[in-house]
C-alpha cells in the first residue's frame, strides 16, 4: 500500500472536483481499487503503486486541460480518464499551438478534441474531399466548420459554402410561417451556431452580406461550379443518390469539401433511399477522397448522449438478429 499527495496549485479545486464533487466521483469510479480523498487543494491517493502511477498521469492530463481551457466538463474528464492508449493521451496533451484550428471571439480556442476529429483534420489536409460519418454529438459538423473557417482566415480559399438538404423531419414546410428563407433557416441553424462560436458577430455579418460565407439548401447548388471554396454538405444522409452526385460534381478548382452524415438518422420519406451509403461505398478507393468514421467515443455533448447511442445500437443489432 502506497500513499501519494497531488497538489492542485494551478487550477481552482472547485473546477476540478465539480459541483457536489461530481467529477471526483467520476475519478473514483475510474480507479475503484484506489482510495481517493480530496482535502482543499490536494488529492490523496492510496493503493497499489502501478494504479497510483496511472491515476497520477490521468489527473495530470486533466489538470493540463483545465489550465488550458479554463473549464472541463464531466464528459471531457471521462474521455481523458478513459484514454488507455498513447493516441488518446496525446490528444489531451495538445502542447503544440498548431493544434488550435480557430481562435474565436473573446479568446475562445477551437480544437479537434478527439482521436477521430483529429483524423478529420489530417484527412482534409491530404485530400480534397472527405466523408465524415458518425452518430449525433461527435463533432462532425463543428470540426468541419472550424476547418472551413481556418482555410478562409489563412486565405487558402476565398469563400465558404455550407449546405444541408432541407428535409422535413416530421414537419411540413408548407405550413410553417414566413417566406422561403424563414422556413429553411431552422434547418440550417446548426451551421449558424457553429459560425457564431468562431467568428465575431460584426465580421460574420460582413461575410454573409458579401457572400464570402454562404449558407443555403442543397437544392441551390444545382448548376453551380464551386471554385476556390471550402464546401460542407451537412446531414448528407438526407440526400438522395442524385443529389449527392450533383453536389460532388459541383466541386471546382482549388476547392475542398467535407460531407458529414449519420446513417442512423435518415429523415427521408420511406420510399426514398439515402444516397450516402452508396457514395461512401463506391468512392472508397479513389485517391484524393478521404473517409473518417466517428463513434460514441467522440461524443462531446452531454454524457448521456453516449449512453443513448449505445442503447440504440444495441437495439438495432437485436432487431437485425431477429430478422435473420
Amino acid at each position: 500500500m502506497t500513499d501519494t499527495i497531488i497538489n492542485l496549485e494551478t487550477v481552482n479545486p472547485i473546477d476540478f472536483f465539480g459541483v457536489n464533487n461530481g467529477k471526483l466521483d467520476i475519478l473514483k469510479k475510474k480507479f475503484p481499487r484506489l482510495k481517493i480523498l480530496s482535502r482543499g487543494t490536494q488529492i490523496k491517493l492510496s493503493g497499489a503503486p502501478e494504479q497510483i502511477e496511472d491515476a497520477k498521469e490521468k489527473i495530470g492530463l486533466a489538470v493540463q486541460y483545465l489550465e488550458r481551457n479554463g473549464q472541463m466538463s464531466e464528459n471531457y474528464l471521462e474521455q481523458i480518464l478513459g484514454g488507455d492508449d498513447e493516441t488518446v493521451i496525446d490528444n489531451f496533451k495538445e502542447k503544440n499551438p498548431n493544434d488550435i484550428l480557430v481562435f474565436g471571439p473573446n479568446g475562445k480556442t477551437v480544437r479537434a478534441r478527439t482521436a477521430n476529429q483529429k483524423k478529420m483534420v489530417q484527412s482534409i489536409e491530404k485530400n480534397d474531399i472527405v466523408f465524415a460519418i458518425g452518430p449525433a454529438g461527435t463533432g462532425k459538423t463543428y470540426t468541419a466548420v472550424a476547418l472551413a473557417v481556418r482555410a478562409l482566415k489563412n486565405k487558402a480559399v476565398k469563400k465558404i459554402i455550407l449546405t444541408r438538404p432541407a428535409v422535413e423531419a416530421g414537419e411540413n414546410l408548407g405550413f410553417l410561417p414566413g417566406d422561403l428563407k424563414e422556413k429553411i433557416d431552422p434547418y440550417l441553424r446548426p451551421l449558424y451556431d457553429a459560425l457564431d462560436d468562431m467568428i465575431p458577430a460584426d465580421k460574420l455579418g460582413y461575410y454573409m452580406t458579401t457572400r464570402t460565407i454562404e449558407i443555403a439548401p442543397l437544392a441551390y447548388m444545382r448548376g453551380r461550379t464551386l471554385d476556390n471554396a471550402f464546401i460542407i454538405l451537412d446531414e448528407a444522409q438526407n440526400s438522395t443518390d442524385g443529389q449527392l452526385k450533383m453536389f460532388l460534381t459541383r466541386i471546382g478548382g482549388n476547392a475542398k469539401a467535407i460531407i458529414t452524415g449519420d446513417v442512423t438518422q435518415i429523415d427521408l420519406p420511406p420510399k426514398i433511399k439515402s444516397g450516402l451509403e452508396k457514395s461512401v461505398r463506391i468512392l472508397q478507393n479513389i485517391e484524393g477522397i478521404g473517409h473518417v468514421e466517428l463513434d460514441e467515443d467522440d461524443v462531446v455533448r452531454h454524457k448521456l448522449v453516449k449512453a443513448i447511442i449505445r442503447a440504440y445500437d444495441k437495439e438495432k443489432n437485436k432487431e437485425m438478429l431477429e430478422q435473420k
